[in-house]
């Protein structure tokens, strides 16, 4: 069985989930609900997703022996994010569909790839340049200009990865402190805002979108989502549409989320793609509560086989990550009219962690 084969899960059948994190617990928690069963697979025992199943893989993602028995057990295996080890989704895949299919990590683990991708699809981007090495790193400043962004090609997120290379910089220094031995520069996008599509993409191929997300960044984390974004409804449709060309274009099964930029065009505003990110995602966690079906129940839907959801927003909705020491006020949230809470269980606070969210929908108006 590869993880082309059509699948179609019934109540009571298995989904596999690689990952133990918040996104893990949710997809989870989503499946549950629909009389599915979970197994979640992760070398963390600390993992926030453990406390939700009934069954889980404490392993090495190395470990063929726990990633075969894991799959005898599973129908079908997903993953809530994307830096699975390439090994791995492959030793998977042998044995039982994995959707998204891996070959979709071949594009969206690398960054120079997926900007490749995206320009080939006729997706505007910030102009970009392969960087792999000090040298290199002159000559592409050379091409893109001041100030640019210098971020590794794989395993970065959260603004993990990356530095800003401003004018005086020392590019010598600059790429000594990145560490790493493969990167891409990336022009300064001097942007009017940042907004998400949460997208659906079935077996079948038809596509699903949410509602437009804004987005709110502290220190490269996401902060606040808004749905739906202060734009236009001609360039959300614009937005929605370039979300369905990527997802049709890999060939996608399960949610993913397209990140783009708002910036001045010589014709109004304009989009550029940002990233892609093949998964369930953190803008999309407003649609726990303020959507009639969320992001993970969409996923749940799709790589089970079933029709997917044409969600309805309940109305004006913010979402508020708790982020390190925010979740000691958790408290405050508690009491606060409107507002949901979610706690994801993990151990102490640090900076930069997610702990949790809070979701507020403000019901639209009576006409």
């Amino acid at each position: 069985m590869t993880s082309s084969s059509r699948v179609t899960l019934k109540p009571g059948d298995t989904i596999g989930i690689l990952g133990g994190g918040q996104l893990g617990r949710m997809l989870a928690l989503a499946a549950a609900r629909l009389g599915l069963k979970t197994q979640v697979f992760s070398p963390d025992p600390d993992s926030p997703a453990f406390d939700v199943v009934k069954n889980a893989t404490c392993a090495e993602y190395a470990d063929v022996e726990a990633l075969e028995l894991f799959a005898s057990d599973v129908d079908v295996i997903t993953y809530e994010f994307e830096n699975i080890p390439s090994s791995t989704a492959m030793i998977l895949a042998a044995r039982r569909p994995v959707l998204p299919d891996p070959k979709v990590l071949e594009t969206t683990q690398d960054r120079f790839a997926e900007k490749n991708f995206i320009t080939k699809l006729g997706i505007a981007t910030a102009r970009y340049a392969d960087v792999s090495s000090a040298q290199g790193l002159k000559a592409a400043i050379a091409q893109i200009g001041l100030p640019a962004v210098l971020k590794t090609r794989r395993f970065g997120y959260d603004g993990k990865g990356q530095v800003v290379v401003r004018e005086g910089a020392d590019p010598e220094a600059v790429w000594a402190d990145l560490e790493t031995r493969s990167a891409i520069l990336e022009a300064f996008v001097p942007f009017e805002r940042e907004i998400s599509v949460v997208a659906a993409r079935s077996a079948s191929g038809e596509v699903v979108c949410y509602d437009v997300t804004e987005n709110e960044h502290r220190d490269h984390i996401l902060k606040f989502s808004h749905a739906p974004a202060r734009i236009s409804d001609d360039l959300a449709a614009q937005a929605r549409a370039i979300a369905e060309k990527i997802a049709t274009a890999l060939d996608y099964v399960g949610v993913l989320a397209v990140e783009m930029f708002v910036v001045p065009g010589k014709d109004g505003l304009a989009l550029l793609v940002n990233e892609i990110a093949p998964r369930v995602h953190n803008s999309g966690h407003w649609t726990l509560d303020g959507a009639s079906v969320s992001q993970f129940e969409q996923h749940v839907r799709a790589i089970a086989g079933w029709p997917l959801a044409h969600p309805v927003r309940h109305g004006d909705v913010t979402m508020t990550n708790l982020i390190g020491d925010d979740i000691l006020d958790y408290g405050k949230w508690l009491t606060r009219p409107g507002a949901t809470v979610h706690l994801y269980g993990k151990g102490a606070p640090r900076p930069g962690r997610k702990m949790g969210h809070v979701t507020e929908v403000k019901a639209p108006q009576a006409k």
